[in-house]
């Protein structure tokens, strides 16, 4: 049977044209009406940074979390929730529900993704919000406008993995707005515990006012902890907790292990993704091996594995023996964007580039970088055309475009030029820009306006189907009205 609608949304994407990447925005969104009249926060302030400073610290002297969370995990098993963290949500056999990831910096492009996620969440059971649930520190304070006041409307419960940005807050406020918990952790000793950034306490009656925001029954759920396994009759959706460096502790394996044995087919949504940008980044496990040989593991039955932190869309479908396992990044919920254009030609796994799917298009990365340092270092010919970038990356990654320009584009020494100054394009000689852009110019590179390159998941299950779908949102008004399909990828359950 043919979808109509999803075939409509097809159509109005930014692999068919540029006005689906929202290039053409003749009318910006009802999404500024949404947000509150404050300002947000800066990644060039360097408080902030100062207050991200857990992250620079894990890594030179180690990472807590893993004896954290054991500290919460049996502080909750105190309380007497089910030791095997089973959410039993009120499904039917057929149903859906939305997936979100790294949404919370509160600034225009988180409330950009509202609109068409009020459409499509129509009908869904849940949501489900895949790490970096508040930026920049996890505090429970910023919740009201980072996450209550942006999801008010949705009229159904959410469910969280927190992030690394999360767990600078001890996550403090992600165990108190998601699980109801309180816990002073056990004081850290050594250098790491001198420098570290001290949970923030929280006003109790601000807390309660934003409560109010999603104060609806029908909004109200309470997850057992930081990892989670949430049941239906024909699925198992297993969140797992990635901490602040990436690895899964024993307590967590251990539990994860036993999860993995039920048999029903499973979809793994972590803070980390398994794939990303050409590479293979599966969690390590602190008891050895990592956390992708559990899913590769046949018996298992995982058809899926989702993660956040890369702020951009990526689907990988990686054969393992004789099924595929769609590996995904689904990190663009809110904040900033990760360019794609730096992402070299795929053949990771043996997955080929025509296979390959992500969203923003290389193309389109490219010429909003271009467009938005063009502009900031006042050197217009940096700027590329959506056509010309999709060319130069074409030319570069040696495939077809995905969207056809129109008219006939010749590559210039200005062009190249341009793209190896913004890391698509090689140099002369050995220097990782590209590396660098990813990790700090992506990253100090937020902006206000449209188009966002947002985009958020719809999940559909049947007893016999699972269909994944990837939809856009740029900010302007005629994406919110029809939210375009990015991509959709349909598996079987039987």
């Amino acid at each position: 049977m043919v979808d109509v609608a999803a075939e409509r949304a097809k159509q109005l994407s930014s692999r068919v044209s540029e006005a689906g990447a929202g290039w053409a925005c003749p009318q910006v969104g009802t999404f500024a009406q949404l947000r509150p009249d404050r300002r947000g926060f800066s990644w060039l302030n360097l408080r902030t940074l100062w207050r991200s400073r857990n992250e620079v610290l894990a890594g030179l002297f180690g990472d807590p979390s893993g004896q954290v969370r054991a500290q919460w995990v049996a502080a909750q098993e105190a309380r007497g929730i089910d030791p095997e963290f089973r959410i039993k949500a009120p499904v039917a056999r057929n149903f859906s529900f939305l997936l979100l990831g790294d949404t919370g910096e509160g600034d225009a492009s988180q409330y950009a993704v509202v609109p068409g996620m009020l459409k499509l969440g129509q009908g869904t059971s849940f949501a489900v919000i895949a790490s970096d649930v508040v930026y920049p520190t996890g505090s429970g304070n910023e919740y009201g406008d980072k996450f209550f006041r942006p999801y008010k409307d949705y009229d159904a419960p959410f469910y969280a993995i927190p992030g690394n940005h999360d767990w600078y807050d001890g996550l403090g406020g992600f165990m108190r707005v998601f699980c109801d918990a309180e816990l002073k952790p056990k004081p850290d000793r050594g250098i790491r515990g001198l420098l570290w950034r001290r949970p923030e306490p929280i006003d109790e009656e601000r807390l309660a006012e934003a409560r109010q925001l999603r104060g609806r029954p029908s909004q109200q759920a309470t997850q057992p902890g930081p990892y989670w396994a949430i049941e239906s009759d024909d699925l198992l959706i297993v969140g797992v907790d990635t901490g602040i460096r990436n690895t899964i502790d024993k307590g967590q394996t251990a539990w994860l292990r036993r999860v993995s044995l039920d048999p029903r087919p499973k979809i793994l949504v972590t803070g980390k993704p398994i794939y990303t940008a050409n590479a293979y980044k599966p969690s390590p496990l602190e008891e050895g091996g990592t956390i992708d040989d559990i899913v590769r593991d046949p018996a298992h039955r995982y058809v899926a594995a989702i993660g956040g932190d890369v702020h951009n869309y990526q689907r990988y479908p990686v054969k393992v023996g004789d099924r595929v396992i769609q590996y995904i990044v689904s990190g663009g919920g809110g904040a900033f964007m990760h360019a794609t254009h730096t992402i070299e030609r795929v053949d990771v796994a043996g997955v080929h580039e025509d296979d390959f799917r992500c969203y923003p298009l290389r193309g389109d990365s490219l010429s909003f970088y271009s467009q938005l340092y063009a502009t900031r270092l006042r050197m217009k010919w940096l700027y590329l055309t959506p056509a010309e970038a999709a060319c130069v990356m074409s030319e570069h990654v040696k495939n077809r475009p995905v969207r056809t320009p129109e008219g006939t584009v010749a590559i210039t020494r200005r062009m190249r030029w341009a793209a190896r100054l913004l890391g698509a394009w090689p140099w002369p000689f050995r220097l990782p820009v590209d590396k660098v852009f990813h990790r700090y110019l992506s990253e100090l590179s937020d902006w206000d306006t449209p188009p966002f390159f947002k985009q958020l998941m719809h999940v559909t299950v049947t007893p016999d189907e699972l269909t994944l779908r990837c939809f856009a949102a740029t900010g302007c008004l005629g994406q919110e009205l029809d939210p375009p399909l990015e991509d959709e990828v349909r598996i079987s359950l039987a």
